[in-house]
């Protein structure tokens, strides 16, 4: 190749590699132009040789395919990622390298090894040295490690270190001064805060990331705090309004090309319509939800989804006590294999409540106590409360 030609190669892209981040603030990761570009930095990689700009081409494809839902991709990008990290000993390649399989192995189900490449990505960081990952990458990752590492926390049954978690990555953010992932950082806030169910914790930080991604144009972020902001008001007697912001959430989000979440989302949904009675129409979610966990494999929240739908089995037919234990029982089962105790303490709360109608008490204290017996923490959250006031129903 010609040394002008060369020279016009670079040039391109440099500029294709710096549109990236601003695209991904303004248009969502998973955006076709967000696509377009990191693809044609690579081809670009690929014509001027080895070149540094490949990790950055590489982590951004990695990252569209990751808001789709493309996970088994994102994890194949992501293992090239620390390939070319581990070859080259570059510290800040290694943090992203990391951060990429922690949180593609989350919405996988992986919860443990997500934690352990989180905890690596994390064990590197360095606030100081990595500032300049906000304009290289998007966001401080840093801050995005904490904040998934919250609800990893979360999942595994520790509801307190969990939001100690979520409130570092805030801080962080925010000492960072970078409005993307102050974004970020808040609507993680929320998510933490949803987990736990308190709705208006839940309610305030979704509106300080709606306020902030209005102002900013962060498309992505701001129909998430809708969606989350529609579940808090769903879950303070305000149902019809909450299902609509939902509902508008999810057409916003989607409207970014991205598909990662939507199942969790679909459970927020359909949970809204169980407060509201409207049983059937909360189904349909679910279905959706189930439909997607099967075609992406985004597992983090499947338990949840059929413990979910056994619920409003139960609510709907008189006679569904039978399908609705094996939906309970199925929650339980993909909560012990991901080691999610959070999900197995709510599907175990669920399959106590039907047996002890059912008159199985000593059955459902022989299933629930031990679950909750586990928990160190968080005995001021909803869903211990819950369980501690079924078990003492029990032993009545």
């Amino acid at each position: 190749m010609l040394p002008e030609t060369l020279a016009r190669a670079q040039r391109e892209l440099d500029l294709q590699i710096a549109q990236g981040p601003a695209l991904i603030a303004t248009k969502g990761y998973a955006a076709p132009e967000v696509a377009c570009v990191y693809s044609r930095a690579r081809e670009l990689c690929q014509q001027l040789g080895e070149t540094p700009e490949i990790f950055r081409a590489l982590w951004g494809l990695r990252t569209v395919h990751y808001l789709r839902a493309e996970l088994q991709m994102a994890m194949e990008f992501g293992r090239e990622l620390l390939r070319l990290a581990q070859l080259q000993q570059n510290v800040g390649f290694l943090v992203e390298a990391h951060r990429s399989l922690g949180t593609t192995s989350f919405n996988l189900g992986d919860i443990l090894a997500a934690r352990t490449h989180l905890g690596q990505a994390l064990a590197l960081y360095d606030s100081q040295q990595h500032r300049s990952h906000v304009f290289l990458y998007g966001q401080d990752p840093g801050m995005a490690c904490l904040s998934y590492d919250a609800a990893a926390l979360w999942l595994l049954g520790y509801p307190q270190q969990a939001l100690q978690r979520s409130h570092a990555a805030v801080t962080l953010a925010a000492n960072v001064a970078h409005p993307y992932s102050l974004a970020f950082a808040r609507s993680w806030a929320a998510r933490s805060h949803q987990l736990r169910r308190e709705a208006h914790m839940t309610s305030e930080w979704a509106d300080a990331t709606i306020s902030l991604s209005t102002e900013q144009g962060f498309a992505q972020f701001l129909a998430l705090g809708m969606i989350l902001r529609g579940r808090a008001l769903a879950e303070q007697k305000q149902e019809e309004e909450g299902i609509a912001l939902i509902r508008q959430g999810l057409a916003a989000f989607q409207a970014t090309g991205a598909e990662l979440f939507k199942t969790y989302s679909l459970a927020l949904l359909a949970d809204a319509y169980r407060m509201t009675g409207r049983t059937e129409d909360g189904l349909r979610p679910l279905r959706e939800a189930l439909t997607l966990v099967d075609k992406n494999g985004e597992r983090f929240c499947e338990a949840e989804l059929h413990r979910l739908k056994g619920e409003l089995l139960l609510a709907l037919f008189a006679d569904s006590q039978a399908e609705a234990e094996t939906c309970f029982h199925q929650a339980l089962d993909v909560a012990r294999r991901q080691c999610a105790k959070s999900w197995e303490l709510r599907a175990a709360t669920s399959l106590g409540r039907l047996w002890q109608q059912q008159g199985k008490r000593t059955e459902a204290h022989q299933l629930l106590a031990p679950v909750y017996g586990w928990f160190t923490e968080g005995f001021d959250t909803a869903d211990l409360r819950d369980a501690k006031v079924l078990l003492d129903e029990l032993q009545m």
